[in-house]
């Protein structure tokens, strides 16, 4: 039986100091789906016998047939602090109310993760005991950070320390501990005066222990409140007893730090004596099937066992006793409640991160300060199919102000300007929803420090966007994903007159899925974009099914080539106007890889101060100082990974050919020469320009098309290279598989840059680098020669150099195919058909 209305739960919404906005992140498989069921069964939304088995989060078909979560989902939960005295500072009611979202694990969905991020303030880290910090787990929490989320921990699958690895006590706890430290390392490298300290620690109750698949769990909080009447000592006190090289020494009834008892006995460390041994005695006994030892265990711990429950037997029992004893929920509930900030405090320090415009503009302060009186800002992160076909619910967080049915806003997209009307709606919205996992609730209205689902935006945004009522507003920032679209497929409809259907179904695609990309190619190819194959297969399968409803045909996946240069140009290339009367004169020369990441990590960008921006690029890239400052352009779009720097010095009238040399540069950049794929890491200087007196002589039309010649004749001339996307390949395997693995790898271009041993497990692990354009075909290749043992799982790591074209053969082949698929000439381009001689 559901324990709150949405009633209750709309009037929590106005405590924002009892709001908890969380999501659960983890690797793949390490258990996130299973360990929200028992969170929903707490809340009485799903039955206490399918909670673990059901995966409530799991709402589509497939996620349910694969046992995978492919889209992140919300749902709110109410919650009530059991002990009135462990209420967090500043709250006045024991209720609280908590928005879950449920994320993916699989690398090819991580935008779905940042999606969830972005709307919360605190993340659920899950991490498999056995397994212990994967990839994955590396990526999400890099996010977290970066997005300024705290996190706390949950070790799962403690169960398989108990009944499948019999670990003994001090092995599970050196291995909790390596998995605890393996996070802090990760999440401790974070500076940040305001953020505070965001490691995670089980003296402090920011780790919690157990099994989402048995439904128990227990952080050092629930014991130390068991021993602290038997011993006489204060729950804090003991908290930091119970974890660490802290021993108690029976014969003189005190705490030690050293391992030996005054007599000379070897003494067990607390955390295994009056934790863990418990827990394995009552395991060690219901395996044993000894029923006196259970029922006095039972009795001793006033735990009160139904008859159905009594006659259960192995496993089932253990589920039923420890679920009673040591409930999962309350525990994970409770450390969210108590160690995770709510949207009042979590503001304060994520405003200056979130807010692109002033940081003392009434919108900045209202966020800052979660004023529900304060003018609406509201994020939508991403768009929500409904069951009503082709729309869709805007999903985001509201960071002040209120937003009700009916209410007249602004719906700013991502390339919305201050000022101007580009990209800005003026609308009313038709109405507010609860989004509840397989279903939603209709509510009036939603104040801030809340995630809410809205319908009737859907028409003007495509995938995330700024809702707010004030006329002096920005932008609230752009979400950076860890994965890009690399992975291309060609689509087409099998009958011919389907087109507009398909047209049409793939706009929809566009908005469902934070990180896919839909687009026309200029040969009347339909082209979509996926993060990787399983990412392309579900949003493949989603268009033929859901967006347009018709059968479709595709190509085989396509990969997305950079165009680069690898030597400085050999030669002053010049280009001439179509009246002869202009001359530009350009190099070109590589940006080197580091400057590259940055710029596409956004930490040097068109948007900087230019003095503070020259300065940095003179300390650390050894830039000439006045170059920093004539930065005229990044590109592609604005943000791209390609500088247009103005070198000259004291030309005419140049400021006014500016913006035509800017439109070209974006031109160029967007689809270099080679194959008309984007440029990257190339920079490129304007040496000289002789333009004629007459304004007319030198307009757009004149300057435009010469300016994109020689930009391209600059490419030719610098040793062109082509690069390709490459994977950094986690694989998972037993000792006798590793052979398979590296004839797999060799045969696909792979290379292994470390191996070694999963710690208290018979497991390895191999990371090696994969070209993107080899990995069509890896998992299955993968598992058949390695008999189904070897687990890939593939992040893109970074672009790598094929070789120059024309001099070497596989970037000329790879070239040469680009074009014929893309329906240019088949030869390479010619030089002369660029540069001019003076």
């Amino acid at each position: 039986m559901v324990n709150f209305t949405i009633d209750q739960i709309r009037a929590i919404m106005d405590r924002r100091e009892n709001i908890r906005n969380m999501s659960v992140i983890a690797h793949v498989d390490h258990g996130k789906t299973t360990l929200s069921d028992s969170l929903i069964t707490r809340a009485g939304i799903i039955a206490d016998k399918v909670a673990g088995d059901m995966r409530y989060m799991s709402t589509r078909q497939d996620e349910q047939e694969r046992g995978i979560t492919i889209k992140a989902s919300s749902v709110s939960l109410h919650f009530e602090l059991p002990d009135k005295d462990d209420m967090p500072p500043g709250c006045t009611s024991p209720e609280f109310l908590i928005n879950l979202i449920d994320s993916p694990g699989h690398v090819d969905f991580s935008s779905e993760v940042t999606a969830a991020l972005r709307v919360t303030d605190g993340a659920l880290v899950v991490v498999d005991c056995v397994e212990g910090v994967c990839v994955q787990t590396e990526t999400v929490l890099r996010q977290a950070v970066a997005e300024r989320i705290k996190p706390v921990l949950f070790v799962n699958k403690v169960d398989r320390f108990l009944l499948e690895l019999q670990l003994n006590t001090e092995e599970a706890y050196i291995s909790f501990r390596r998995a605890i430290e393996s996070v802090n390392a990760i999440v401790g490298n974070m500076d940040d005066k305001e953020f505070g300290d965001v490691s995670v620690l089980p003296e402090k109750g920011t780790v919690a222990f157990g099994s989402g698949l048995h439904g128990w769990g227990f952080t050092l909080t629930k014991f130390a409140k068991l021993y602290a009447a038997k011993f006489g000592v204060a729950k804090d006190r003991l908290m930091t007893r119970l974890w660490g090289d802290n021993y108690f020494d029976p014969e003189t009834k005190k705490w030690t730090s050293s391992e030996t008892s005054a007599s000379g006995k070897q003494l067990q460390r607390t955390f295994c004596q009056f934790i863990l041994e418990p827990i394995y005695q009552l395991t060690r006994a219901v395996v044993d099937e000894n029923q006196e030892k259970i029922d006095k265990m039972v009795k001793n711990l006033s735990i009160t066992l139904s008859p159905d429950d009594a006659e259960l037997k192995g496993k089932q029992l253990i589920k039923s006793i420890m679920r009673k004893w040591l409930p999962a929920a309350d525990a994970i509930l409770e450390m969210i409640v108590l160690h995770l900030p709510s949207p009042v405090v979590a503001q304060r320090y994520r405003m200056g991160h979130l807010y692109e415009g002033p940081i003392d503009d009434e919108c900045a302060v209202a966020i800052k300060n979660c004023d529900p009186n304060g003018p609406l800002m509201m994020y939508v992160s991403k768009m929500v199919p409904t069951s009503d076909k082709g729309r869709f619910y805007a999903f985001g967080r509201v960071f002040s102000g209120v937003i009700r049915t009916g209410q007249k806003v602004r719906i700013m997209g991502p390339n919305y300007v201050p000022g101007k009307k580009e990209d800005l709606f003026l609308k009313s919205i038709q109405r507010t929803v609860l989004m509840m996992g397989r279903k939603t609730e209709q509510i009036e209205d939603c104040p801030c420090g809340n995630i809410v689902g809205l319908v009737g935006v859907d028409q003007f945004l495509v995938k995330s966007g700024t809702i707010t009522t004030s006329e002096v507003a920005h932008n609230i920032r752009v979400m950076k994903f860890s994965v890009s679209p690399v992975v291309r497929v060609a689509v087409e409809p099998k009958n011919p007159s389907d087109l507009p259907k398909l047209v049409e179904g793939l706009k929809r695609l566009a908005k469902s899925d934070p990180c896919v990309l839909c687009y026309s190619e200029e040969s009347g190819e339909h082209i979509v974009a996926g993060a990787g194959e399983l990412h392309l297969e579900i949003c493949l399968k989603d268009l033929a099914e859901d967006h347009a409803g018709i059968e479709i045909k595709t190509t085989d996946p396509v990969v997305s080539f950079r165009e680069s240069v690898s030597a400085e140009s050999s030669i002053t290339c010049l280009a001439k106007s179509a009246n002869k009367h202009n001359r530009l004169f350009v190099k070109a020369e590589p940006i080197p890889m580091e400057l590259q990441n940055e710029i596409e990590a956004g930490s040097v960008s068109a948007k900087d101060e230019v003095k503070a921006r020259a300065n940095y690029l003179t300390d650390t890239y050894n830039w000439d100082n006045n170059d920093g400052k004539n930065i005229w352009s990044f590109g592609p779009e604005g943000s791209g990974a390609n500088i247009l720097v103005n070198v000259t010095k004291g030309v005419q009238y140049l400021n006014e050919i500016k913006d035509s040399f800017v439109g070209a540069f974006q031109w160029a950049t967007k689809e270099g020469v080679l194959c008309d794929e984007n440029m990257r890491g190339i920079r490129f200087n304007i040496l000289d320009v002789t333009l004629h007196t007459d304004a007319i002589h030198r307009g757009g039309g004149q300057v435009i098309p010469t300016a994109r010649r020689v930009l391209y004749a600059a490419e030719l001339t610098a040793s062109p290279i082509l690069l390709e996307p490459v994977y950094l390949a986690e694989i998972t395997a037993p000792e006798n598989a590793i052979g398979g693995i590296y004839s797999v790898l060799n045969r696909r271009r792979g290379h292994v840059i470390s191996e070694e041993r999963r710690t208290g497990t018979p497991l390895f692990s191999v990371k090696a680098y994969l070209p993107v354009l080899e990995s069509f075909g890896f998992t299955a290749d993968l598992r058949s020669h390695t008999a189904g043992q070897a687990f890939p799982q593939c992040v893109m790591d970074h672009w790598n150099s094929l070789g120059v074209v024309g001099v070497d053969k596989k970037p000329t082949e790879v070239c040469m195919g680009v074009r014929k698929r893309k329906g240019l000439k088949e030869e390479m381009p010619d030089l002369n058909d660029f540069h001019e001689k003076l």
